[in-house]
């Protein structure tokens, strides 16, 4: 993990027209490896390949945000894209095509930017669901018509001062300097939360079918299964996990509203909706892996990322449940 943290140094932010963000290009270590684009490295039985040098022939992609992308994995070999090609899912190679801290806008923006450099997609899985649940908690003037990003704060502000050093000093009238405050904040329900994330990734889902459709590829979205929808007892080692991260996060005050199971399949059955309109496969794996479990399976490195061992009862129940070979 300390790795991870280095991967996600803020000071090395790779900044992105359109995109926003990327993650780090050519960064090296023991853990974590991407391409000079930024994706990270997927491994088969005998191959390694990335959306910079794709294998011959059909591929399969597994998008989304940091959970598929594989914060928590032990190595680029331990990640879902690369334990579904090696074992569970080999018959046709997978790509990772993940991004870290992204929305279901950024991923489709990944898609639309890169679609060109992929040889024939057989199949896109979209792993994600959380952030775009995440981020509907914030102000109206921040998620605007596409939706918020992470650290879009910052954005804003930086636009402001833009404008402000652009601006020039008018004459007459008076203007009060800062202009007007609104209303604090009011963090919108979770009916409401749940009712916009979903909005939008039932738009986003549908641009994607439109730019997947020439390749001939299935698309399915599988929502990720965050830590207490899943089971309301946790594993000794996450319980004393989750409980170091509490001290030196807010977690709970930034999404307790949504961590809970009833908002986990409240939110599912609404997005499962919203795929059933647009033809799309939906899986929420949740239930699913809470019945494959036990209390002693140690699943989690934090609330939304998995340890290798999760990887592994993972990646054998997305083959199982989406017919995958």
């Amino acid at each position: 993990m300390l790795r991870y943290d280095d991967f996600d140094d803020r000071a090395e932010t790779r900044y992105m027209p359109y995109l926003m963000y990327f993650h780090r290009a050519g960064y090296r270590s023991t853990t974590v490896n991407t391409d000079r684009l930024g994706f990270r490295l997927s491994n088969g039985t005998a191959e390694q390949a990335s959306v910079e040098n794709p294998p011959k022939g059909p591929v399969r992609l597994l998008a989304g945000s940091s959970t598929p992308f594989g914060i928590g994995a032990t190595s680029d070999a331990a990640t879902m894209a690369s334990r579904l090609w090696s074992r569970y899912a080999p018959s046709v190679p997978w790509l990772n095509f993940a991004g870290r801290s992204h929305n279901s806008m950024q991923e489709l923006l990944l898609f639309l930017m890169h679609r060109h450099l992929l040889p024939e997609v057989d199949e896109i899985v979209v792993f994600s669901g959380l952030n775009d649940l995440a981020l509907s908690r914030l102000p109206d003037a921040q998620r605007g018509t596409h939706g918020a990003f992470f650290n879009c704060g910052e954005y804003f502000e930086q636009m402001e001062d833009l404008r402000a050093r652009h601006r020039k000093q008018k004459r007459g009238f008076g203007r009060r300097p800062g202009g007007a405050q609104g209303d604090p904040h009011v963090v919108p329900s979770l009916a409401d939360r749940i009712a916009y994330a979903v909005d939008l990734t039932a738009q986003h889902l549908a641009s994607l079918r439109l730019l997947a459709a020439p390749t001939g590829a299935r698309v399915t979205y599988v929502l990720q299964p965050l830590a207490t929808w899943v089971r309301e007892a946790a594993a000794a080692e996450e319980k004393a996990i989750f409980g170091e991260l509490d001290e030196i996060s807010n977690f709970w005050d930034l999404y307790g509203d949504i961590a809970t199971m009833d908002a986990g399949r409240r939110y599912a059955a609404a997005l499962e909706e919203a795929c059933k309109a647009q033809d799309v496969r939906f899986l929420d794996l949740s239930p699913v892996l809470a019945e494959s479990v036990t209390e002693s399976d140690w699943l989690y490195v934090d609330r939304a990322h998995f340890t290798d061992h999760g990887t592994e009862i993972v990646c054998g129940l997305l083959a199982e449940s989406l017919g995958l070979s």
